[in-house]
């Protein structure tokens, strides 16, 4: 009588990456981590003068109007912010989405499975929250214009947060947060492109895919000396500003284009070889300036609202600030960890070795951390500088100061199992420069 054969392996969410995988992320996250520190320091300077006596003059920095008269560009500095500055922003996160689905987690249907169908519920679940809200608790019928506002999950405020708490999560959640957030960006572009373009004007579309085809042919062939390829960007943000189109979009389709994979060949005058990752080049040289300088200047210019004086009160009384609030502390966790479970439940998988639905439920807390994309969508949908814009932005450092708050006390209360599974994932006993645990996987021991 044959032996009877052993059960099936049941799949596993959340499971680590690979090695080179894992220092990528590691390497991006601690970019944005000291980002996030910098942009929480930007937040609370804006706070701190919008509460003082020197308000009129923020205020003033804020509204003074820098730039030619020709081309719609003659802008107010805090515009400049928003649509200028957060373009870096975008075109680092076109850098990641090309790179995510083409060598990283996303070009894996089993891999991507998880982290996209999560940010996918992550988002409808709380502009489903919010409309809810605003309509139970009677709003005008402008109110609904801020569905997508708790929608998306600012990383670098999040990784400040597990900063301060002490908590390091493992590479697997890293992995998972980073490739979730990446997926967030992509859906919150094509909201910002869809949902927020006034007044479209082809002419300048159109011209704009001009220096974007010229920059696309440069870069491919691995032609990327500054001098060209700058102008050719800010040509492109300018005609798409132009056209009506949110001007960060052109971030992103200059992002998209860099190339990732090798070149079959690479004329004489190329900067890098056919081989060079160049998207991976750009993003190491800009997500510093992104984390460190673009978004904090935004988060400066965009988050100083008045609290004192009616303030907190006005904005708690606001169904559009409470719906801000219940999307991105209740409706974000019901998306993120609600669609793990179904698929954990529906393809009988359970969580990778050391994991626990405490973590999920942890790390779906944290990604109600919304900030810098919040933000904008608040100012697109409102107006910047109106009553109701300054509600949103206190209800989003009110939501998220409440995510923030909940995810520390859950994940703090896993920090010695982190501890140990740090010491794991760094333990190199043959002294090869890749950790045990890593080449255990890749051989299927």
């Amino acid at each position: 009588m044959s032996p009877a054969a052993p059960p099936p392996t049941r799949p596993a969410l959340l499971r680590r990456s690979t090695w080179t995988e894992t220092q990528f992320v590691t390497a991006a996250l601690r970019t944005e981590t000291t980002g996030g520190a910098i942009l929480l320091l930007a937040a609370v300077a804006a706070m701190i003068f919008a509460n003082s006596p020197w308000r009129d003059a923020y205020a003033a920095l804020r509204d003074t109007y820098v730039g030619p008269d020709w081309g719609d560009l003659r802008l107010t500095v805090g515009h400049w912010a928003a649509d200028g500055l957060l373009a870096i922003f975008f075109f680092v996160a076109g850098l990641e989405l090309k790179r995510e689905f083409l060598v990283g987690d996303l070009r894996s249907r089993a891999k991507a499975a998880v982290p996209v169908f999560a940010a996918v519920s992550g988002v409808v679940f709380p502009a489903l929250v919010f409309v809810a809200t605003v309509l139970v608790l009677g709003a005008d019928g402008d109110a609904t214009r801020g569905w997508a506002i708790p929608t998306a999950t600012d990383i670098a405020f999040a990784l400040a947060v597990l900063a301060v708490i002490g908590s390091s999560l493992p590479s697997a959640l890293r992995s998972f947060l980073l490739t979730l957030a990446v997926v967030d960006d992509l859906i919150a572009i094509t909201i910002i492109a869809v949902f927020f373009t006034s007044d479209l004007q082809l002419v300048p579309l159109l011209a704009a895919m001009v220096p974007l085809g010229i920059f696309t042919a440069l870069v491919q062939r691995r032609i990327t000396y500054w001098w060209l390829l700058l102008p050719l960007a800010f040509t492109t943000w300018a005609l798409v500003h132009g056209s009506g189109v949110h001007a960060t979009v052109a971030g992103v389709l200059l992002g998209l284009v860099v190339p990732v994979k090798p070149r079959a060949s690479v004329p004489s005058v190329s900067t890098h070889d056919r081989r060079t990752d160049v998207a991976h080049r750009f993003e190491h040289r800009v997500r510093p300036i992104s984390a460190g300088v673009a978004v904090p200047v935004f988060a400066f210019f965009a988050s100083g609202v008045t609290v004192l004086g009616g303030g907190l009160s006005a904005t708690l009384g606001d169904p559009v600030a409470i719906g801000v609030v219940l999307g991105l502390v209740v409706g974000k966790v019901v998306g993120v960890f609600g669609a793990t479970w179904v698929l954990a439940r529906f393809t009988r998988a359970q969580l990778d070795s050391g994991l626990t639905w405490t973590d999920v439920l942890g790390l779906a807390l944290l990604t109600g951390v919304g900030f810098t994309v919040s933000l904008l969508v608040g100012e697109l949908a409102f107006g910047s500088g109106s009553e109701r814009d300054d509600h949103v932005k206190l209800a989003v450092l009110l939501g998220s100061l409440l995510a923030a708050s909940l995810s520390a006390v859950v994940l703090r209360m896993r920090n010695r199992a982190y501890q140990r599974l740090a010491e794991l994932e760094s333990l190199d006993e043959d002294a090869d420069g890749v950790p045990d645990v890593f080449e255990r996987e890749t051989t299927g021991d």
